[in-house]
């Protein structure tokens, strides 16, 4: 399988391969699948150095790399691996035509709602397939990333159930030490990953920088956490995507086992860059209303966040 990944750097304005593109190409070349990476501040070093993976799972090297200053220099390819912030969004119309064949599957594995909408919009909804990435991951030095917890992807098509492609990819990941479960429904699993980042992602930054340690250290955090669950499986089911409750006691268990872990949203805010505002808080309070739903928890904290991102 011929792999184009990359993602967008959390230190650098400009896009290449960072934390998730590195951590999931990573693991495809591990296991000898043909990966091509899209680099930009990391070039040099990780052309000369290969990539340096630190993982709970055990660590690896990958000392020859297949790295790209451009997609045209890439080519076709038969994956195309999306992690970049969804802010960026917009690039892709100029980045992804020189990845793609007929029979090019886009993998999005951003984090929100309407990415895979975007692409599906521009370049055909046969040709995209969604994921959810359940990971904690950070970059800490050019070519080194740290894999610190966890690191499942749910996988779906953007419209219709499973078909023998998402069976095969999911089978690639596998085969490659990558957790993955095929969804029947890939908006339903995007509802549920939002159970997790919306409180967690928010409250990281509104509540002055703290980690998903501090907040569930604080009672009143983390009953505001709970709220939100509350609010967003009610809004989910509501809107059709049945999450059970109990979910919401799993979350904050798997959370306590991550320790002190920065969530990426407080990382992008911290540095500086664009924080995933409206994948994340704004589309879903919209998709909401125009359902007739009210998710004023959610509306709350998106205001508030708004607020901070103004005032950096």
């Amino acid at each position: 399988m011929n792999d184009g990944s990359f993602d967008m750097e959390q230190h650098h304005p400009r896009i290449g391969s960072g934390a998730v593109g590195c951590y999931y190409g990573g693991r495809l070349a591990q296991h000898g699948s043909e990966v091509h990476f899209l680099l930009r501040s990391d070039y040099e070093h990780v052309k000369e150095h290969g990539l340096k993976i630190f993982s709970h799972l055990g660590d690896f090297d990958l000392p020859q790399v297949n790295g790209h200053r451009s997609t045209v220099e890439i080519g076709p390819c038969d994956l195309v691996i999306v992690a970049m912030k969804a802010t960026a969004n917009e690039a892709l119309l100029e980045l992804l035509p020189p990845l793609l064949k007929n029979d090019t599957m886009i993998l999005t594995l951003q984090n929100g709602l309407g990415s895979d909408d975007f692409l599906a919009q521009h370049f055909g909804t046969e040709s995209v397939l969604g994921g959810l990435c359940f990971v904690c991951i950070n970059r800490i030095a050019p070519g080194v990333i740290h894999h610190i917890a966890q690191g499942q992807i749910a996988l779906g098509e953007h419209s219709g159930a499973p078909q023998a492609r998402t069976l095969a990819v999911a089978a690639e990941f596998r085969r490659c030490g990558i957790e993955c479960k095929v969804e029947s429904s890939l908006i339903a699993a995007r509802w549920k990953k939002l159970v997790w980042n919306i409180p967690f992602n928010g409250l990281s930054i509104v509540a002055g920088g703290k980690d998903t340690a501090a907040i569930l250290a604080d009672a009143v955090l983390e009953q505001r956490v709970r709220d939100l669950m509350r609010e967003i499986i009610d809004t989910a089911g509501r809107l059709g995507h049945a999450i059970p409750l109990t979910l919401i006691d799993d979350m904050i268990e798997r959370t306590r086992t991550m320790t002190a872990y920065k969530p990426c949203s407080l990382i992008d805010f911290l540095a500086g860059s664009e924080v995933e505002l409206e994948a994340i808080w704004g589309e879903p309070v919209r998709r909401a209303k125009a359902a007739g739903i009210a998710m004023r928890q959610v509306e709350r904290l998106y205001e508030e966040l708004k607020e901070r991102i103004a005032g950096r």
